[in-house]
């Protein structure tokens, strides 16, 4: 296990399921608790706030509390002990940028809007009065969404947006799971040759990347797209769904774990 010393994991569809009894395995809570104890750190790397983190571990009865929350698919946070803060300064950053870049790309954001509104049955989101996401009714309906985005968003270079399934979230180009894991991985010393990342869905891509995790998995209910990425760097895919996978994952890399 000394090959290890971070795990990125997304919550979920990756560590928990929603879809079945049970959500996640005992298996999966004995094998995280081995690695807590042998000094291993554990991000929760996801689309949710961090407020929305902390109802997912009560609503499901995770019993394992991360140590970092990386969240909104691109801030940092850490526990104190008693609540989540700002890990260095990277979110502070994030938000001027963010403020910025919805600030430069206003026109197309209300093509966007525009789009939606005459086109398709899809949910506008909104974040402190800013359009700041979308909610389609369909896969199918979200990938003609992403294709009409595509064809527009060529003359805003650092203009971007992180999707799972349904939900489309806009944001910065420098700004995913991604980077947000290497910015954990600088400020706790540590680099992507001691990382496993694992997750199931569009927004996960960006993590599962050896430029930052060495050890990469999916779940059996992961996107044929997650698949092909993680199969094609070497990483692992699960034949079991959710934490049963993760589980069977971290067996294959680690086969010390109990």
């Amino acid at each position: 296990m000394s090959q290890i010393q971070l795990l990125s994991l997304d919550f979920d569809g990756t560590l928990v399921r929603h879809w079945a009894s049970p959500p996640y395995p005992d298996e999966l809570v004995q094998m995280l608790n081995q690695l807590r104890r042998s000094g291993v750190l554990l991000a929760i790397n996801t689309g949710r706030t961090v407020r929305l983190v902390e109802e997912a571990l009560q609503v499901t009865g995770f019993p394992v509390r991360p140590d970092f929350a990386l969240t909104s698919e691109r801030e940092v946070f850490r526990w104190n002990g008693s609540t989540w803060e700002d890990y260095g300064g990277w979110n502070s950053r994030c938000r001027e940028e963010h403020d910025t870049l919805f600030a430069e790309c206003e026109s197309l954001l209300s093509e966007i809007e525009q789009y939606l509104e005459s086109t398709t049955a899809a949910r506008l989101h909104y974040d402190e009065n800013r359009f700041s996401g979308i909610v389609s009714n369909t896969s199918a309906e979200m990938d003609e969404i992403c294709r009409f985005i595509e064809t527009k968003r060529l003359d805003f270079p650092d203009f971007a947006y992180q999707r799972n399934s349904v939900y489309l979230r806009f944001c910065h180009l420098a700004y995913h799971k991604g980077t947000a894991l290497a910015e954990l991985q600088r400020l706790v010393g540590l680099s992507s040759e001691s990382t496993f990342a694992a997750g199931d869905n569009f927004n996960d891509l960006p993590m599962l990347n050896l430029s930052f995790a060495h050890f990469l998995a999916c779940p059996s209910n992961a996107l044929e797209d997650v698949k092909t990425v993680v199969r094609n760097q070497g990483g692992f895919v699960a034949s079991q769904e959710s934490g049963f996978g993760i589980c069977e994952a971290l067996r294959h890399f680690f086969p010390n774990l109990v």
